[in-house]
């Protein structure tokens, strides 16, 4: 079903999802092992995500989220369901950071908020060129190749979220084969726009899907964009930055700090999490480290590149933690999803970014990245993160829980399809594993003799031993003010090993 804006009767860039079907309900028993299954991570101290299945009639069979002491706190989330061209039903506001269905809350709704408008196409003697773009006047230098990723003449079609300065993009490319001799047998272009965010990009995918493929088959014709930008246009406040006002945190209440970004209330397709923790398997645990110690990460992959853009979504979420106030004095964790080597001046002054590239060339430019990804290879060359490459016991047993967990969802909705389940389970469990370690932290550093010992780091989920460096680097990047007092494996006579 299609659902068109009454100024733009032309354009078909919304899809309005089919209603859910009800399932029956769960039998007691069902519904009583997953609870169980869901809850069986407990996290310690007071702030903590309750995982907990919604089966009422409107969300049925749902993941839903608590924050706080209280289970009857009104801020919850609902995962996503449907591809990538889904919109969003009435709902509650999601939680920064995690990818949600739902964007409404009393007296605030996200709007669209499309700067601009592009084609961008591959000239056999000028190389990729802005072909087309509205507002004729807005600055995309650059745009022209991160909409068209370096390799995309090898593949038929992909789809590309990348960021330009303050602004984020989502461009969809398409490769047809003509009979033509000044184009080299093949046309390729990419249509796309900019936002202010990428909360809400999702939405265009299958109406620039469309428009490439009629950019290919009828050039020139930009009838259908003209008539979108002028429905979707932003209106953007005065001072010249071009940041658009997000969802006010008075109304999300305790569960929003700093550490979740205003832009990662993304809906994303169903199954993205599940596939990004199937495809790295037990590695998800070092990236989750690696994540959580806000290191720049950059993940390599040849076209098509959409996919490696979810998994750079993915490694942001595995950083969300719900206590308020935790992580103000860490570096922000950016997501640049695709860059390629214009983007190596902007690189060299951050601090702490996640992206990825198609392009081989930065696996050799070491001082741009702290960590890199090839295909399932998680590799650093810093030697003093290259103890937390090696899984110890606490790593496996995490990864034991969530595939548990998994599973017994899983067994719980055999004849319907629980991936968006599957999507909140996994957000929620490193969710619930961040809370109880900064909970822990922050109720030690408060308290009169703060000082972090083994038995607080295995209450954690964390190895006293193995995860000693990784502990040490997270008190320092994060401003927490305790003393850490291991045993030393080495030498268990001698006195416990201090360090602040």
């Amino acid at each position: 079903m299609v659902e068109q804006s009454d100024r733009a009767p032309l354009l078909d860039w919304e899809e309005v999802p089919p209603a859910e079907l009800v399932p029956a309900a769960p039998s007691p028993e069902t519904e009583d092992s997953i609870h169980s299954g869901l809850s069986s991570y407990p996290t310690e101290g007071g702030v903590r995500a309750d995982i907990s299945l919604n089966t009422s009639p409107a969300r049925p069979n749902s993941v839903t989220a608590v924050s706080g002491e209280s289970a009857h706190s009104p801020h919850k989330h609902s995962g996503p369901g449907g591809d990538a061209s889904a919109t969003d039903e009435e709902g509650d506001c999601a939680f920064h950071g995690l990818s949600v269905r739902d964007r409404r809350v009393t007296g605030w709704e996200e709007k669209d908020q499309i700067v601009a408008v592009f084609v961008v196409t591959f000239d056999t003697r000028s190389g990729n060129m802005i072909e087309w773009c509205l507002p004729q006047d807005v600055n995309l230098e650059g745009v022209e190749f991160k909409s068209m990723a370096s390799g995309s003449h090898r593949i038929s079609s992909d789809f590309i979220y990348f960021r330009k300065g303050c602004y984020f993009g989502l461009a969809c490319f398409a490769n047809m084969p003509v009979e033509s001799e000044l184009e080299r047998g093949a046309r390729m272009k990419s249509v796309g726009i900019l936002s202010p965010s990428y909360t809400l990009l999702y939405r265009y995918m299958h109406f620039l899907e469309n428009q490439v493929r009629h950019q290919l088959q009828c050039p020139g014709q930009y009838s259908p964009l003209e008539a979108f930008y002028e429905d979707k246009k932003a209106v953007l406040p005065s001072g010249g930055n071009g940041l658009v006002t997000a969802c006010p945190t008075s109304v999300l209440g305790p569960i929003v700090n700093r550490c979740m970004h205003p832009e990662m209330k993304i809906t994303h397709p169903a199954g993205c999490m599940s596939q990004f923790i199937r495809f790295f398997g037990e590695q998800i645990m070092v990236l989750w480290k690696f994540a959580l110690l806000r290191k720049r990460i950059l993940i390599f992959s040849p076209p098509p590149v959409g996919v490696v853009c979810y998994r750079v979504y993915c490694c942001c979420c595995l950083t969300n933690v719900s206590i308020p106030g935790m992580g103000v004095s860490a570096p922000e964790f950016r997501p640049f999803f695709y860059i390629n080597v214009a983007d190596i001046a902007t690189l060299e002054t951050e601090v702490s970014y996640v992206a990825c590239t198609t392009e081989k060339i930065f696996e050799e430019k070491k001082e741009l990245y702290d960590v890199y990804i090839d295909n399932q290879n998680v590799k650093t060359h810093r030697e003093s993160l290259q103890p937390l490459l090696r899984l110890n016991s606490a790593d496996r047993e995490k990864y034991r829980k969530l595939c548990e967990q998994r599973q017994l969802l899983l067994y719980s909705q055999v004849d319907g399809d629980c991936t968006s389940n599957e999507e909140d389970l996994f957000i929620l469990f490193f969710m619930e594993q961040n809370n109880r370690i900064f909970q822990t932290l922050s109720e030690v550093a408060g308290s009169a003799d703060p000082t972090l010992s083994a038995e607080h780091v295995r209450a954690m989920g964390l190895d006293p031993q193995s995860d000693r460096g990784f502990l040490v680097d997270l008190l320092e990047i994060y401003g927490i003010d305790v003393m850490l007092v291991i045993d030393n494996p080495c030498c268990p006579q001698c006195c416990p090993e201090e360090l602040m």
